[in-house]
């Protein structure tokens, strides 16, 4: 993201800069707070979005939004436009791969104990997402076909050269340009590592209803790591990860190969056949594989997450594996403590002095100070997690089965927890 300009009285920024089709938008709004029935006064900030595509364009098919994501949907302002359009899921239920039975069940409608309000998890589509989000930018704010290639040092700017020749000046520039992000490599953080894992994902239209309950299953365990989601009343959003031999080479080179080594890799477990039916569903086009990579813990601890004006967010900052099912959750935490961070720099909070510059750059460091530990936990646990759930170990295996699948249930659950704070108090 590129901010051009700011005003003293007011801040109102939007999208941060995008890169692919990772669905990392960070979309904020910082009003200055009114009392009573008083309309919040805002003003505003030129900011720009660039987008490496040509087009708006989302890979992924959908995400699953835990409660904490929703409290950051609704800090922004969209939460209820993203609820109407997708199913409160109504249990988690996790089944083994081997023996076919409910490892454990989650009722996800009550309130569990030492718990500050019922549970709130939907698959959300990222399409709808995304043009939620869009349709909250003034017109011109996103700058197509807009690829990053270098940045440099500018006498207190950051000068960001294009592929296509031309060069812009950023007082502020802001990294969401996923997991092989140009920002972050600038800022010095370590590159991804690759997880040793696979993940295919997919999409099931059924334009007459699909009819399943709206629960999330999950099947777990014999080295693979599968589940389906229901989005809508007619999608139905799926995955399925592994460990990679040489006997898979070449299952990944069209949609049509990938879906096949699923189906047969499923067939061959106790899966019921609803699972399989979802599979087959899909269309070979919307089915499609990626290696699982994820940030050390250690360089998070130790990298610069900001350095003067430039920081990141989403997977530029903390790539992890999908086994929490928390990145885009954890993305949309990232812009409201971004923007609050931001909006106390520039509107000025009375706490901060010194010149905007420092003033952002201090808010910049604030924001990092916030995410650095949110981050190494969520891609510390997301990495234990998969490791567990993935295992093919027998003995592994049964502990997992018997014993830890309610904990790692309950893990999910107390990761939703998080709580991002509002855009102007935390």
């Amino acid at each position: 993201m590129v901010t051009h300009t700011c005003s003293s009285a007011g801040i109102r920024a939007h999208v941060l800069w995008r890169r692919r089709s990772e669905p990392r938008w960070i979309h904020w709004k910082i009003r200055s707070p009114g009392s009573g029935t008083r309309a919040p006064r805002r003003k505003g900030v030129r900011s720009l979005v660039l987008e490496s595509s040509p087009a708006l364009r989302t890979a992924g098919f959908a995400f699953t939004a835990w409660r904490n994501a929703f409290r950051a949907l609704d800090a922004l302002g969209v939460g209820d436009k993203i609820r109407e359009q997708h199913l409160q899921a109504q249990a988690l239920r996790v089944m083994s791969s081997s023996t076919g039975e409910v490892a454990q069940e989650l009722d996800l409608t009550a309130v569990q104990k030492n718990r500050s309000g019922p549970n709130e998890i939907r698959c959300v589509r990222r399409d709808a997402l995304l043009q939620t989000l869009e349709e909250e930018l003034p017109r011109g704010t996103i700058r197509y076909s807009s690829r990053i290639v270098s940045i440099e040092d500018g006498g207190g700017v950051r000068i960001l050269r294009l592929a296509d020749g031309s060069t812009l000046r950023a007082k502020v520039l802001i990294g969401c340009d996923g997991i092989n992000s140009v920002v972050a490599k600038w800022l010095g953080l370590a590159e991804p590592s690759y997880s040793g894992r696979m993940a295919a994902r997919g999409l099931a239209h059924f334009p007459d209803g699909h009819g399943l309950e709206p629960k999330f299953l999950q099947f777990i365990g014999r080295g693979f790591r599968s589940g389906m989601r229901p989005c809508n009343q007619t999608d139905v959003y799926w995955f399925f990860t592994w460990t990679p031999s040489e006997n898979d080479k070449g299952v990944i080179e069209s949609g049509s190969k990938l879906k096949q080594f699923v189906l047969a890799n499923l067939t061959a477990l106790k899966v019921p056949p609803m699972a399989l039916a979802v599979i087959e569903r899909s269309e070979t086009s919307e089915v499609f594989a990626v290696p699982l990579r994820f940030r050390p813990p250690l360089s998070l601890l130790t990298g610069s997450i900001s350095k003067g004006s430039v920081c990141v967010a989403g997977d530029a900052l903390h790539p992890m594996t999908p086994d929490l099912g928390q990145g885009g959750c954890a993305a949309l935490e990232d812009s409201v403590v971004l923007a609050r961070c931001l909006g106390k720099a520039v509107l000025g909070d009375g706490a901060r002095s010194g010149t905007e510059s420092q003033r952002i750059e201090e808010g910049l460091r604030e924001y990092a100070g916030i995410r650095r530990w949110r981050s190494v936990e969520l891609v510390a646990t997301a990495y234990v997690v998969g490791f567990i759930q993935q295992s093919n170990n027998a003995i592994g295996g049964f502990l997992r089965d018997k014993f830890l699948s309610g904990f790692l249930a309950r893990r999910l659950l107390k990761m939703a927890e998080y709580d991002c704070g509002t855009l102007w108090s935390c």
